[in-house]
């Protein structure tokens, strides 16, 4: 009975390893661009099933480029609690330089 319980803890102690090593981890992958993104890759992220993918895809061909993360709160089913869920793992992506003003570029030279 013994060999019966070893056994059994051990397969046991196998499929935790394997849950472990399966689950998804934040801090391995950087953010995903919602701005760039597909729907198969907006899918990666925690709280975001196709459906929701497909609509932030949606949200954004009919509207442009998300402005920040907060923007996603205007794509349908997102809202603050999904929003925070999600904040982490997602950009918007870098943001554009700001021009110099002609006065000091020209003093540059």
């Amino acid at each position: 009975m013994n060999q019966s319980k070893n056994w059994k803890a051990g397969v046991l102690g196998v499929l935790a390893l394997l849950a472990v090593a399966a689950a998804p981890v934040q801090g391995d992958t950087p953010p995903i661009n919602i701005n760039t993104a597909s729907a198969t890759e907006l899918t990666v992220i925690s709280g975001i099933g196709p459906a929701k993918a497909k609509a932030i895809v949606d949200h954004r061909e009919a509207n442009g480029p998300f402005a920040s993360v907060d923007d996603l709160k205007s794509v349908a089913g997102i809202g603050d609690k999904l929003l925070d869920q999600v904040r982490s793992q997602v950009t918007v992506g870098e943001p554009a330089a700001a021009e110099q003003p002609k006065d000091k570029a020209e003093k540059s030279e």
